[in-house]
């Protein structure tokens, strides 16, 4: 009677314990999902914005046009300068094993520089100063002088994110576009962005009007 008893008693054990990491299985399931489906909601809020701040900078005036030419529906985004977005354009065409440089954008009295950031123009470092998660992304368009080599072009932005674009071999102008995001937390480092190519690459540059970096903070 006492070996039934132990018997059940070890049996209801196992049962017991097969639910409970049923039951923990189910959760991390759940968590990652969960975990998921924030990540996504996040990003994808964070490209929706950023999409929609580039399409409102493409349509500001230029920096040679006077402040008398812009219209009401551009004055809320003359202030795009916000505490916590940058926006860089890339300031050289060559494609080198260098410190990518970037200079900011300006429009009339507003530059492309948030309050938040700090870029050293001579270093062409960049530095958020609130410690935080950010939404970084760069966007690439290059384009073939004559009879260019096929290659890889690869720009790492300090240890947060890296892109790479795969260059065709083209005799003509074929336009290459891309573009790369990521999402990291950040606490006090300088960024910087390093390209690097391959061997044979001279004829593809970048377009300077439509390639650039941006970042700005999501928590």
């Amino acid at each position: 009677m006492g070996q039934t008893n132990t018997d059940m008693d070890t049996e209801s054990l196992q049962k017991s314990e097969r639910r409970r990491g049923s039951c923990l299985d189910g959760f991390l399931v759940i968590s990652i999902i969960f975990l998921f489906v924030a990540l996504t909601a996040v990003t994808g809020g964070g490209l929706v914005i950023v999409m929609d701040m580039r399409s409102k900078l493409e349509r500001m005036p230029s920096p040679m046009a006077s402040e008398s030419k812009w219209t009401k529906e551009d004055a809320p985004y003359a202030a795009y300068k916000t505490q916590n977005f940058v926006y860089l354009r890339a300031a050289s065409s060559e494609l080198q094993n260098h410190t990518m440089p970037w200079t900011l954008v300006h429009y009339s009295s507003v530059s492309s520089l948030g309050s938040n950031f700090n870029f050293d123009s001579k270093q062409h470092t960049l530095t958020p100063e609130k410690v935080g998660t950010y939404f970084m992304y760069i966007d690439l368009n290059l384009t073939c002088t004559y009879k260019c080599n096929a290659g890889l072009l690869t720009l790492q932005v300090g240890d947060k994110m890296t892109c790479e674009v795969a260059l065709p071999a083209v005799a003509d102008s074929k336009p290459v576009s891309k573009k790369c995001w990521a999402v990291s937390r950040i606490d006090g480092q300088k960024l910087y962005t390093q390209m690097t190519v391959s061997e044979g690459l001279k004829e593809w540059e970048l377009k300077l009007d439509s390639s650039g970096f941006g970042m700005f903070l999501v928590d």
